[in-house]
């Protein structure tokens, strides 16, 4: 039996949108399931992409970067291979760090 949060409301109709997902159901609304790769990477060391140096942009805001740092993420982004975007994307949130707001169109393209 499965107990529903009391404070969250399932009056959306069915279909919609924006309509809560079961707790252990993926989401659909991302190229790869989050809480799969979440789950994958629950109990593992956080892998580095040659890219330390964007651990000093941990808790930054995705709207709060400078055109110099978001270039260190497009270097990052442009030397790595396309099957490596989606665990960097992961490195990343776990590590605290919000991808620019500047690339995120870019990232999702590759990742489509």
């Amino acid at each position: 039996m499965k107990l529903k949060n009391l404070f969250q409301s399932d009056t959306r109709p069915p279909g919609d949108p924006f309509a809560r997902e079961e707790q252990d159901g993926c989401c659909g609304q991302h190229a790869f399931c989050q809480k799969d790769l979440l789950l994958k990477a629950a109990g593992h060391p956080v892998e580095y992409y040659d890219d330390e140096e964007l651990d000093v942009f941990k808790n930054l805001a995705s709207d709060a970067y400078t055109e110099q740092e978001v270039e260190q993420f497009a270097e990052v982004l442009h030397t790595m291979l396309e099957t490596d975007v989606p665990g960097w994307i992961l490195s990343l949130q776990l590590r605290g760090i919000e991808l620019p707001d500047a690339l995120k169109d870019e990232v999702l393209m590759r990742l489509v």
